[in-house]
C-alpha cells in the first residue's frame, strides 16, 4: 500500500470545538451556532411554558373522592386473604349446574381473611370444573367485601395476589437495561418513572376531573416526552430536533384521529371498563378518551422514530462532513424507510395481539369480514392502528428533513480548518 493509499483511509480531522454537550445518543454532538441555538430556543421555550402552565392549570390535586362504593367492577372494597384448604366436592352438593360437556368435581377453598375488620374470618369459595384459575393451600389472594350482604356472602374471592412475581420481574428488567445501557440505561428508568408519575398524578386523575380528555393527553403527553428525551440524551440541538419532530406528529395524530372517530361515528364505549368508567364519571367525555389513548399509545413508539432518524442523520454529517442537507436528508431517508416498515409491522401486531380474544368472536361467529372490520369493536382498533401509524410515517421525512438542515446549517467544510494567519506565511516562506 502507498503512502497516498494510507493517507486516503485517514479520517478527516476534526476541528477543535470550545464547548458542547456530550449526554446523547451516541457521540460527541458537535455544537451548532449560537444563532442557530437561539433559534431552536425560541421554539421550544415558549411551547414548554405552555406546557408547564397547562399542568398548572389542569392539575387536580387527586383523584376525586366518591360519597360511597358502589360495589361494582373495580368500585369495590379489597382486602388480602389466604387459601386455607382445597377440598373436591360433587357440584349439585354446592349448587353448581355444570354446563354440557363439562365434567369433574368442583373444588370448594377454605379462605381466611387477613386484612381489614374482619381479619380472621373464614368462608368458603366453590370453584367450578370449567373455571380457568384454580387455587392451592397457601395461595395468596384478593377479596372484594360487600357491607352490605348478609354476613355470608360479604366476601369473595376476585383475584389472586401476584404481587410477588410482578415485583420479581421489574427487578430484572431493571437489572438488565443498567446492565447493558449502564448509565444511559439508568436515566431511560428514571425517565420511566418519570412518565408512570405524569400519567398517573396528572392525566388520569384530571379526566376523572371532568377535563377535556384530549387536551389532558396533549399537555401531559407534551411533558412525558419533553423530560424522558432530554433527560436520556441532554440538552443540544440533536435532541430538540427529535422533540419538534415528535411534536409535528402528534399534531397530525391528534388533527386526523378527531377527523376519522368524528367521521365514523365512533363512540369509544365499546367495553365493559369503558362502560364502567362513564357509569361512575358521566362527566368524562368517552370520545375524547379513545382520542387521548391514541396520542398516549403512539408517544411511546414516536419517541423510538424521531431519536432515531436524528441521530442517524447527525452520524451522516460525522462521517461526511461536507455533505449538503440534501445529500444528508436522501441518506436518512433510506434508513427511514427501513425503520418504516419494522415499526409499522410492530404496531399493527401489538393492537391485534391485544384485540385477539375479540378476532377470535367474530371468527367463532362466522362472520364476514367485512361485517368484522366495519363494526365499532374492531373499527376502533383500526383506526387506531392507521392513524398512528400514519403519524409514525410521516414522522420520518419530518424529522429527517428538520435534522438535515439543523446540522448542516451555519457549517460549512471551507470553514472546518481555519486559515493561516500572516505569522504563519512568513514562517513558511523562510
Amino acid at each position: 500500500m502507498t503512502e497516498r493509499d494510507e493517507a486516503t483511509l485517514e479520517p478527516p480531522a476534526r476541528p477543535p470545538h470550545p464547548h458542547g454537550h456530550t449526554h446523547h445518543h451516541g457521540g460527541p454532538v458537535a455544537p451548532v451556532s449560537g444563532h442557530l441555538r437561539r433559534v431552536i430556543a425560541a421554539v421550544l421555550i415558549p411551547f414548554a411554558g405552555a406546557v408547564v402552565a397547562g399542568m398548572v392549570l389542569l392539575w387536580p390535586g387527586g383523584a376525586p373522592e366518591q360519597h360511597e362504593h358502589t360495589g361494582v367492577g373495580f368500585d369495590q372494597q379489597h382486602e388480602q386473604a389466604r387459601v386455607t384448604a382445597v377440598t373436591e366436592v360433587p357440584c349439585d352438593e354446592v349448587g353448581v349446574q355444570v354446563p354440557r360437556g363439562v365434567s369433574g368435581a368442583c373444588e370448594q377453598a377454605a379462605v381466611e381473611v387477613t386484612s381489614g375488620p374482619h381479619a380472621g374470618r373464614s368462608f368458603e369459595e366453590v370453584v367450578p370444573p370449567d373455571a380457568t384459575q384454580r387455587y392451592h393451600v397457601g395461595q395468596e389472594v384478593i377479596v372484594a367485601y360487600a357491607p352490605d350482604a348478609p354476613e355470608e356472602l360479604q366476601y369473595h374471592v376476585t383475584d389472586v395476589n401476584r404481587k410477588a412475581p410482578m415485583l420479581v420481574l421489574a427487578v430484572v428488567f431493571a437489572l438488565a437495561v443498567v446492565a447493558v445501557g449502564r448509565l444511559r440505561g439508568l436515566l431511560a428508568l428514571v425517565g420511566l418513572v418519570i412518565s408512570f408519575a405524569v400519567l398517573t398524578l396528572f392525566i388520569l386523575p384530571a379526566i376523572l376531573h371532568g377535563s377535556n380528555p384530549l387536551l389532558v393527553a396533549v399537555i401531559g403527553g407534551s411533558m412525558i416526552m419533553l423530560v424522558t428525551l432530554y433527560l436520556c440524551h441532554g440538552v443540544n440541538a440533536r435532541t430538540s430536533v427529535a422533540v419538534v419532530g415528535t411534536l409535528v406528529s402528534l399534531v397530525l395524530i391528534g388533527l386526523l384521529g378527531s377527523l376519522f372517530i368524528g367521521w365514523a361515528a365512533l363512540t369509544g364505549n365499546t367495553d365493559d371498563q369503558t362502560g364502567l368508567v362513564h357509569s361512575l364519571y358521566p362527566g368524562i367525555e368517552i370520545r375524547g378518551l379513545l382520542l387521548a389513548g391514541i396520542l398516549i399509545g403512539s408517544l411511546g413508539v414516536l419517541d423510538d422514530v424521531t431519536v432515531t432518524q436524528t441521530s442517524a442523520v447527525w452520524e451522516l454529517k460525522q462521517a461526511d462532513p461536507g455533505a449538503s442537507w440534501l445529500k444528508l436528508y436522501r441518506a436518512g431517508m433510506r434508513i427511514g424507510r427501513d425503520h418504516i416498515a419494522s415499526v409499522v409491522n410492530t404496531l399493527v401486531l401489538a393492537y391485534a395481539g391485544a384485540a385477539l380474544p375479540l378476532l377470535l368472536l367474530f371468527t367463532i361467529a362466522h362472520s364476514s369480514v367485512g361485517t368484522v372490520a366495519f363494526s365499532e369493536l374492531v373499527a376502533e382498533e383500526i383506526v387506531r392502528t392507521l392513524i398512528g401509524s400514519v403519524g409514525l410515517v410521516a414522522s420520518v421525512p419530518v424529522t429527517t428533513l428538520l435534522a438535515a438542515l439543523v446540522v448542516n446549517a451555519d457549517r460549512h467544510p471551507a470553514a472546518a480548518v481555519p486559515p493561516p494567519t500572516s505569522r504563519h506565511r512568513r514562517r513558511k516562506k523562510r
